[in-house]
């Protein structure tokens, strides 16, 4: 897209205004403006700042005229030797406003000393603060967030059992986590009355949108959770497989109400990987729906859950008050599910547990072929809701949506970040892909939304906010996979050059270790740095870290003092999975995440993929094993496959592709046709949101003395191969 750009901004004239979509009536004015915006002078970072700050480039205008400007700005920007180019700046009076911002007010000068100044200038000393202190810093958010405890802890953080390398965290504390979301905090101006959730069923786009009070999401999740009492035992795994509608809101808040155990399962898996995940968590019941609505085509999903488990299902109509399918022998009807709480008490009796109580399993791919179930206690929500509360600055009265599911992690964190914030949680019944949901946006009036990137691609290639008002928004997010810049680019402008925070981190970690922060500038693409109370050093190749603040590039080691990450895995030795081999550092083993990260002239940070060979599709992780598992069966001729995922030469998401060895080396085979094959055989029996995208046929694969597969080799050697195509 740079192509667009002139050579400085000076050099736009009203013709290239015009051939960037501007009506020629308004060509002459909008240059004019612009150089008037810019006349104070400055770098190009100071040029951009103040054109983005006149508003200059509205929302409306086409986004080749907001590339025309970017991109000229920022013509003779040297990244190598100044890194990402910032395009959101950090005003002095709206920072102190921020959540994180008003701590540090409120706390600085007690905790930091002469050397705290202001929220801007001592963001690097608080977070060190953060870090090296992170009993002070716990007591401190706990206070922000709607956490009760019926037996305050002993203590937040014990590390004198050397066991235990992540620590104690809030020992001999009794709380429920679903009970704080749903009680009136007047700290937070919520009340009974107040706004929990807002949502709208697709195809009802000219419908305003609906809206639940705190009181009656909090009575539908107790007569959920009296329902589950009469069927279940307490402590028993219950399973949610079915897209985040408010119905698997209340389901999920009343499993935990009630002393049960979520099972996260996304509602987009094949039938055998339902299987997996019901067998490896050991769940009683699946709650479901009979279909899918997603762009007006119903999609099966109760049939799916039948052929994947005999386990009890209760099973919710998509759409209307009737089911559009016949249930087998045993399984309930969401109408008689409900009934199981007629004629008992509306007062429902709590079951509280300890901080370290078991809430949910959800899972996550690894290297080996089988997902890892990954439990989460009730430590991990607080630590979900604090990393939103810090960073996407949640507040009161923000209404935050988040396309996603909860058999993602993404899931329980918005739905935690949202409840014990005081933020109401806006949910879109139906496809997240098109100008419908743009409009749910719209017509909710939110103010935080999150994403993924190939949601932005699909939004931008519509153009689906065209005429729609995005300007309530104030922060924007994204995760799951790589950011494109320019489709970042696009992003902020429809609401008004907002920030966009970047998030990466894992199930397992309950939060992300890495992110964007109001307090510092934001460049597009990459992050600002570690979270809060979160401590990482970058290893080289002999894991050895590099010092702080150089530019580099190598695998991330995690502190493992981490609030409310893991310490157990349910199907594996945690211990093994996360810190064997892993060096010591300041006296403790890091913790491994996988990630290899750059760190860039500035301090920003890149993520340039993983150093085990799981990949990311789509914001979904997955493992090579498991694509080949799948492949190797696709057609008899194949003596073997090889998945990896490559970066495009534009940047932007991973994407799948997949090498073949034949069984007969000479016989023809087409790559388009085994192409076909390996899509179809991956959409039936992994996950339909997989694509394949590249396929080519090999003579055999490079491979270790013990005969291990040297993915990596493969990646490289198809990257360069592929990079040197798209120059051609």
């Amino acid at each position: 897209m740079a192509a667009t750009a002139k050579g400085s901004l000076w050099e736009i004239q009203p013709r290239d205004v015009e051939a960037a979509g501007m009506a020629a009536a308004d060509a002459g004015a909008f240059v004019a403006a612009l150089r008037s915006a810019a006349a104070s002078g400055g770098g190009p970072d100071a040029v951009w700042e103040a054109v983005a700050a006149a508003g200059v480039l509205r929302p409306e205008h086409p986004h080749a005229l907001h590339q025309l400007v970017y991109y000229s700005v920022y013509a003779g920007w040297d990244r190598a030797a100044r890194g990402p180019p910032p395009y959101w700046f950090l005003s002095s009076i709206d920072t102190k406003q921020t959540n994180l911002g008003r701590l540090m007010e409120a706390h600085g000068p007690r905790l930091l000393g002469s050397s705290y100044k202001d929220p801007i200038s001592s963001f690097q000393v608080f977070h060190k603060f953060s870090v090296e202190h992170q009993e002070v810093y716990w007591s401190m958010v706990l206070t922000e967030l709607s956490v009760k405890f019926q037996q305050e802890p002993k203590s937040i953080l014990d590390t004198s059992d050397k066991s235990r390398k992540g620590g104690t965290w809030f020992q001999s504390a009794v709380l429920n986590i679903a009970e704080c979301c749903l009680l009136p905090w007047p700290s937070q101006n919520r009340g009974d009355d107040s706004t929990a959730i807002v949502w709208r069923e697709e195809g009802l786009d000219d419908y305003p949108v609906n809206r639940m009070s705190l009181k009656e999401l909090r009575n539908q999740v107790i007569t959920v959770a009296t329902a589950l009492d009469t069927l279940f035992q307490k402590g028993d795994q219950i399973a949610i497989d079915m897209p985040m509608t408010c119905n698997a809101v209340i389901i999920y808040l009343a499993i935990v109400l009630g002393g049960f155990v979520v099972v996260s399962i996304a509602d987009s898996f094949a039938p055998q990987e339902i299987g997996t995940r019901m067998s490896v968590s050991k769940a009683k019941a699946i709650f479901t729906q009979d279909f899918i609505i997603r762009g007006g085509k119903k999609v099966p999903l109760y049939s799916r859950v039948v052929q994947g488990t005999t386990s009890k299902a209760v099973v919710i109509p998509a759409t209307g008050g009737f089911l559009g399918v016949a249930l087998r022998n045993g399984d309930l009807s969401w109408k008689d599910f409900l009934s199981c709480a007629a004629g008992r008490s509306s007062i429902y009796p709590t079951v509280y547990q300890s901080s370290a109580a078991l809430t949910n399993i959800l899972f996550s791919s690894g290297t080996t072929g089988e997902p890892k179930a990954i439990p989460w206690s009730q430590l991990s929500p607080i630590r979900c809701a604090s990393d939103t509360w810090a960073h996407l600055d949640v507040r009161p009265q923000d209404i935050f949506c988040w396309p996603t599911n909860l058999g993602w992690v993404m899931g329980p964190i918005l739905l935690y970040s949202c409840f014990l914030s005081g933020a109401a949680l806006a949910l879109y019944h139906g496809s997240p892909l098109g100008r419908s949901f743009c409009k749910f946006v719209q017509d909710a009036g939110v103010t935080v939304l999150g994403s993924v990137p190939s949601l932005v691609k699909s939004w931008k290639a519509g153009n689906f906010t065209k005429g729609l008002n995005w300007t309530k928004i104030r922060v924007l997010s994204t995760t799951g996979e790589a950011s494109d810049v320019d489709d970042d680019l696009w992003l902020s402008s429809r609401a008004s050059y907002k920030p966009i925070i970047e998030c990466c981190g894992g199930t397992e970690l309950a939060s992300s270790y890495i992110q964007g922060s109001l307090l510092r500038p934001q460049a597009f693409g990459a992050f600002s740095g570690a979270s809060m109370s979160t401590g990482f050093v970058i290893l080289d190749e002999q894991g050895t870290p590099y010092p702080d603040d150089v530019p580099c590039t190598g695998e991330v080691g995690l502190f493992p003092l981490y609030f409310g990450a893991t310490d157990q895995l349910l199907n594996a030795d945690h211990n093994k999975v996360y810190f064997d081999g892993m060096p010591i550092y300041n006296g403790r083993q890091l913790r491994r995440h996988g990630d290899i990260i750059q760190r860039t002239v500035g301090g920003y940070y890149i993520v340039q993929g993983r150093a085990d060979d799981t990949m990311n599709l789509g914001g979904i992780k997955t493992s090579s094993v498991e694509i080949e598992r799948i492949c190797n069966r696709a057609d008899e001729g194949l003596l073997e496959t090889a998945a990896v995922s490559v970066k495009p030469a534009g940047g932007g998401p991973e994407q799948l592709a997949i090498l073949a060895v034949l069984k007969d080396r000479s016989a023809p085979c087409d790559a388009n046709v085994l192409k076909n094959k390996f899509q179809r055989a991956i959409q039936k029996n992994l996950n339909p949101l997989f694509k394949v995208s590249y396929v080519k046929i090999v003579p055999e694969f490079p491979r270790t003395a013990s005969n291990k597969l040297l993915r990596r080799v493969l990646r490289d050697q198809l990257s360069k191969e592929l990079s040197n195509c798209s120059k051609l």
